[in-house]
């Protein structure tokens, strides 16, 4: 058994090598200092460097903010260092191919190869284990098609609405001024221009950068009413009006909410807010900007509508549709039974999938909050056909969508188009920092730092926007081709399979319930008897 009194100079021996880097630095400084005097001035440029140390690791000693620093002053800062450093390391030499999130660096190389007008081909064969539960295959078909020589359109454009706009299949989803730089938006919008696909301007106003390029918008309505905004908040109906009228603007969207952070509004710091976002917001330079979580303008499923009517109105009579990552069932089928009510449909529902993600949000709502893509989607289009309304509303889909396979899925489970931001972000420049919210983009897409924004070159990134769309939804035509379809109206959930386990495949029409349509309106199956019972048009809660 050790003696106790031998306990103190094993303390004072630990305590001395965890000074022993700064003794080391301290001797070597004043050593340094020495040799400076006696033999050459050049000295005094070492002296100075380890006179610097020394005073660092005296401050380590001092400061009370890092534990790891008073315990090991100077070798501490190497744990720093090393965390600034991981998530490079992490993305450059550890990940594979397939497994890096939230995009691997497979989905990365192609989005970046068809950017660059690289055929997007591998050898060897997938990397990906086709074995593993939940791994999901399209269905090739014995006799394959022709794939269409022009890419197919979905129109969009109800009952209510007088001016249909033909969307394509994969479109810029909903991406703010303010959050992108202006030289971001001007690619992706130019981008837009050169190949005729729409470009969502996401909440935070109409800026003259998503004008400037000549594509097609849809402009995007938030809980904050940037861009038609009132002073005390509200909503301009008179502004709207006079931008929606814009022949820029195709469509006009109302968010509800978002993959990334449904439920939760946004702080815009007073510090960011200069004169060209304030002019663009129609707010003032300098102050703080809140959006709510929740719209002033409606509280119930038929003001929902009906407000949604008014804004057709007002924007004389382009498509107007709303926004969501998808929650309650039943405050979705809420929704519906408002439309029933009043006769009112939107011409789109864009579903947002709760793995969206180029808004920055708490990690507990990113991680925990919202239905996933798959989920949306299937729970939107079955209550629109159970309730009789699909053929009067088209469906967008949004979420981590990147590739043609990604596109035919989501065209499968419910979509008529998609929508892609960080997909287009990677076009334009983006390489996965992840450090949007934090005005350091390295390479100028996420800040507004005037010194990044200037190393992205509009003309070759809006270029790269349109080569990337192109090429992606001809891969799309190409796999559906492939599965023996022409039309995108062709495709059934039979040609999408999943593994359930190691020894079983199921295909959609098995895996998930799919309604008959109006059948909502007779006979509820088991399944939604009690969400729809539950259900009330002028009211979102239970």
């Amino acid at each position: 058994m050790p003696d106790v009194a031998d306990s103190p100079p094993v303390r004072l021996t630990r305590g001395v090598r965890r000074l022993l880097p700064l003794l080391v630095v301290a001797l070597a400084s004043a050593g340094a200092t020495v040799l400076a005097l006696a033999l050459s001035p050049w000295w005094w440029i070492a002296a100075g460097a380890l006179l610097a140390l020394a005073g660092l690791g005296v401050w380590d000693l001092a400061q009370r903010r890092h534990s790891v620093l008073r315990n090991y002053p100077l070798l501490g800062h190497l744990r720093f260092l090393m965390e600034a450093l991981r998530p490079e390391l992490q993305q450059y030499f550890i990940e594979r191919n397939y497994d890096g999130r939230p995009y691997d660096r497979d989905v990365r190389s192609i989005v970046y190869e068809r950017a660059k007008g690289v055929e997007a081909e591998e050898p060897f064969g997938t990397e990906l284990d086709v074995y593993a539960e939940g791994h999901e295959f399209l269905v090739p078909s014995m006799r394959p098609v022709e794939p269409p020589e022009e890419p197919a359109v979905v129109r969009i454009g109800g009952p209510g609405c007088t001016r249909p706009y033909d969307m394509a299949l994969l479109n810029v989803s909903a991406m703010s001024f303010g959050s992108l730089s202006s030289n971001a938006i001007l690619a992706l919008n130019k981008g837009a221009a050169m190949g005729g696909f729409a470009h969502d301007t996401g909440e935070g106003g109409l800026s003259e950068y998503h004008l400037r390029g000549g594509g097609d918008l849809v402009w995007e309505i938030g809980t904050g009413y940037f861009g038609c905004r009132t002073s005390d908040g509200g909503f301009d109906e008179r502004e709207f009006a006079d931008k929606a009228a814009l022949p820029e603007v195709k469509c006009v969207s109302l968010k509800l909410s978002q993959g990334a952070k449904a439920g939760i509004g946004g702080v815009l710091p007073g510090a960011k807010v200069n004169a060209e976002i304030a002019r663009t917001r129609d707010v003032p330079q300098g102050e703080t900007v809140i959006s709510p979580p929740y719209h002033r303008e409606f509280s119930t499923p038929r003001e929902l509508v009906l407000f949604l009517a008014h804004m057709r109105e007002l924007a004389d009579g382009k498509p107007t549709g709303f926004k969501l990552c998808v929650g309650s069932r039943r405050q979705f089928l809420a929704v519906c039974q408002a439309m029933l009510a009043e006769d009112v449909t939107p011409d789109f529902i864009v579903v947002d999938g709760s793995e969206g993600g180029t808004g920055a949000a708490p990690l507990e709502f990113a991680d925990h909050l919202g239905m996933p893509l798959t989920e949306g989607l299937i729970t939107v289009h079955n209550a629109l056909v159970g309730t009789g309304l699909r053929d009067r509303v088209r469906i967008g889909a949004s979420g981590k969508i990147a590739t043609g396979a990604d596109i035919v899925k989501r065209l499968i489970q419910g979509a008529d188009y998609t929508n892609a931001a960080r997909a287009m972000m990677f076009a334009v420049g983006c390489i996965q920092a992840q450090r949007c919210h934090t005005n350091t983009c390295p390479v100028g897409v996420t800040t507004q730092d005037p010194r990044r924004v200037r190393a992205l070159d509009v003309g070759d990134k809006a270029e790269r926007v349109h080569r990337y769309q192109r090429a992606t939804v001809k891969s799309a035509a190409q796999l559906m081709a492939a599965m023996g379809v022409r039309d995108p109206a062709e495709l059934t959930p039979a040609h999408l399979v999943r593994r359930t386990d190691s020894a079983t495949v199921v295909p959609y029409t098995r895996l998930h319930e799919w309604l008959a349509p109006g059948i909502l309106l007779h006979e509820p199956p088991a399944s939604w008897a009690a969400d729809w019972a539950a259900a009330h048009p002028d009211s979102f809660g239970p």
